[in-house]
């Protein structure tokens, strides 16, 4: 279960031999292999339908080539520039063929796993949480045909680096290769296959909470800084950038519909993985395995990993707020109360747990 035990020529072979592989399962609906991505270690993902390279840190300058959605590229460095049309951030990518606007760029890694050769059996039944530890990983579907808005709009379903997921059985194909069966508890019951390697079996002791000795936790939420703090009394200990609401819908025209909510509200739910949808036709949105979830708003507002974008310091949700993977882990081990590992979520009853104080 160590990470980084498959080389890359263990991948390619993987690749190549991953259709024959698919035989395994009759129900299974074949999508498209997995690619193969740049060796480095740190990468980007193209998370917003297509971008621009350019020579300098600048879209005033030269542009040298556009690349799509779930381009991998090599991440160099983050400089920064100046930003692009009414954006905000003025974050950018190094990478070898030039500068991408980094809230485009989901940072990812390729960190390959040696599959279980076993489930475990606990209080939640046989299977293990387990987070993608690769940068996109194509799945197909068990239980056709697909139920969730995002299966059904996806030309090629795939789960994301940083995604978390309970998995419930394993099985190998015809290639030698293990296949990990992929669940939810909440969501359209829609089951996925997906390749073992790019799982990352989560420990017990990763959800141990941080400094459960700790009296008067609260965090706190400013709009106006589109930062996050975790105070322990008086004392900060933790701090991040984070996204809250959108100020303005895709049009462009300013709105309060996606407003994160103000005032101190307590935890009321917390969930390790789970599946969000909501909106309407066309504005709407179908995300499964946001992990690190904090409910604390009577409307479903929460704070939780976010992968589909990496404009952290600017308001750009609908409603919730957004944090980086690490960030949303920390948060969630520190606030109360702990969720074990063969727990998941908790709904808490009032008075509820560590209070979410939103300032604007």
């Amino acid at each position: 279960m160590n990470r980084g035990t498959l080389s890359r020529r263990d991948f390619l072979k993987w690749s190549a031999a991953a259709l024959a592989g698919m035989a395994f399962q009759p129900r299974l609906v074949w999508q498209q292999l997995t690619g193969e991505w740049p060796d480095a270690e740190r990468l980007g993902r193209v998370t917003s339908g297509r971008v621009s390279i350019w020579s300098k840190p600048s879209a005033e300058s030269q542009q040298l080539k556009t690349i799509y959605d779930d381009h991998i590229v090599v991440w160099l460095r983050e400089v920064i520039g100046e930003p692009p049309g009414l954006t905000l951030s003025r974050r950018w990518v190094e990478t070898p063929e030039g500068y991408i606007y980094a809230p485009r760029l989901q940072p990812v890694r390729y960190l390959p796993n040696e599959p279980v050769s076993d489930l475990p059996t606990g209080p939640l039944g046989r299977g293990m949480w387990a987070e993608v530890t690769v940068p996109y990983l194509d799945v197909t579907l068990h239980n056709p045909p697909a139920r969730a808005p995002w299966l059904k709009e996806a030309q090629f379903p795939r789960l994301y680096y940083s995604q978390i997921f309970w998995i419930d059985d394993l099985r190998t194909g015809s290639d030698g290769q293990v296949y990990y069966r992929v669940t939810q508890k909440y969501g359209y019951g829609d089951i996925l296959w997906a390749p073992a390697f790019g799982f990352r079996p989560l420990t017990r002791e990763e959800l141990d909470p941080i400094h459960p000795e700790a009296e008067d936790k609260r965090i706190v939420v400013n709009l106006n800084y589109q930062m996050l703090s975790c105070f322990e009394g008086s004392r900060e200990v933790y701090a991040c950038r984070i996204s809250s609401g959108a100020k303005f819908d895709k049009d462009g025209n300013p709105t309060e519909k996606w407003s994160t909510p103000v005032g101190t509200m307590p935890t009321w739910r917390k969930l390790i993985s789970h599946h969000m949808s909501g909106g309407v036709s066309g504005s709407g949105w179908d995300l499964p395995g946001i992990a690190w979830t904090i409910l604390f708003s009577g409307n479903g507002e929460a704070i939780h990993s976010t992968f589909w974008h990496n404009d952290f310091g600017t308001p750009r949700s609908r409603g919730c707020i957004n944090a980086a993977p690490d960030d949303a882990r920390w948060i969630f081990r520190w606030s109360e109360p702990h969720i074990p590992y063969d727990v998941g979520e908790m709904t808490i009853s009032m008075p509820g747990g560590t209070k979410v104080q939103v300032i604007g």
